[in-house]
């Protein structure tokens, strides 16, 4: 397996936070310190920037996140506040700030029915927006469950669960639960801050990155599994299947799961983005992975990385060296 840096994107005056495919993997969405949001799309055989989404934040912009339908566009700064972005009218115009956070937002993440919106924030807290019609968005739920600043949230890719990664080294799942919102599950593997998680496809497995430079596999079991994994009521439990260790020098700080071929991208402090596979002969409870690529990326930390959701091969990272880069994965011929 080889990797090309096929376009570096320049144009972001600040180191660059947060890497964003649309749904349909033809505009690629960027942003950071500079406080704007930058759209990239293939222009003929060239990637260049179509728009610059400015003056809406007043401080960096921490992350962005696309709508599944792929019309709006979240995203959070350390204004404190969440714009949403609408481009239905042909171009991108913010139509909603939504504000309640005390200090910087850290994450978004879109539900996959599109009916919530989570955000969490150094304020230690996880809000969940309900999305109604004319760009309105409700408070459904203030959600005080971490003891520390709030790194990541991420949505099922099917369900209305929600998942939420902490500096207080947990992860925790939250569920709708009679008209409010609650944790149903905490995980404690991690020693040190986790900052991201993605799942792969179906929603079974669930990947972690830490600041104590590891990347763990989580599968979720049923209640009335056979392995005898005990779950409480009728919740799933996840249980820690694998741990990656050693292969990160330093703070892995994002990591995106190709849902097309289940390879693991991981965006580490060490300035590389780095990818793994599962063993063929893996047992799915004990599953092992080989990394099958390291290259050295950026000239500073790699903030944020994400497979294209249309070309398996096609792999976005960003960076403190201001820089935005689209990747090409070559595979070896079976």
């Amino acid at each position: 397996m080889s990797i090309t840096n096929v376009f570096e994107l320049t144009g972001h005056k600040d180191r660059v936070w947060c890497v964003a495919w649309n749904p349909n993997g033809t505009i690629l969405a960027s942003c950071g310190g500079d406080k704007t949001i930058r759209l990239w799309s293939k222009v003929g055989d060239t990637w260049s920037s179509v728009a610059v989404l400015t003056d809406a934040h007043q401080r960096t912009i921490r992350s962005i996140a696309w709508s599944p339908c792929g019309s709006f566009l979240a995203s959070t700064s350390f204004d404190s506040t969440t714009c949403i972005w609408d481009k239905r009218s042909g171009e991108f115009e913010c139509v909603a700030t939504l504000e309640g956070h005390e200090n910087e937002v850290k994450s978004v993440s879109w539900s996959s029915s599109g009916q919530y919106l989570a955000t969490c924030s150094r304020d230690k807290s996880v809000w969940i927006w309900e999305v109604g019609e004319d760009c309105e968005y409700e408070c459904a739920s203030v959600l005080n469950s971490h003891t520390q600043d709030v790194k990541c949230v991420r949505w099922h890719p099917f369900n209305d669960i929600l998942v939420s990664t902490s500096y207080d080294d947990t992860i925790k799942f939250y569920k709708e639960d009679c008209d409010d919102w609650s944790v149903f599950c905490t995980l404690s593997s991690h020693t040190s801050t986790v900052w991201s998680v993605d799942f792969n496809n179906s929603g079974n497995l669930m990947a972690s990155c830490s600041d104590d430079k590891t990347v763990k596999i989580w599968r979720e079991y049923l209640p009335g599994n056979s392995e005898g994994i005990g779950t409480i009521g009728r919740d799933p439990t996840w249980k820690c299947v694998c741990t990656l260790s050693g292969f990160h020098e330093r703070t892995v700080y994002d990591i995106s799961w190709n849902k097309s071929n289940d390879l693991i991208a991981t965006a580490c402090g060490d300035n590389c983005i780095r990818i793994f596979k599962e063993d063929n002969d893996s047992d799915p409870h004990a599953p092992t992975y080989s990394l099958v690529l390291t290259e050295k990326a950026h000239t500073q930390d790699v903030n944020s990385i994400d497979w294209n959701p249309k070309i398996p091969n096609l792999l976005a990272s960003c960076s403190d060296d201001y820089s935005v880069k689209i990747w090409e994965i070559d595979f070896p011929k079976q």
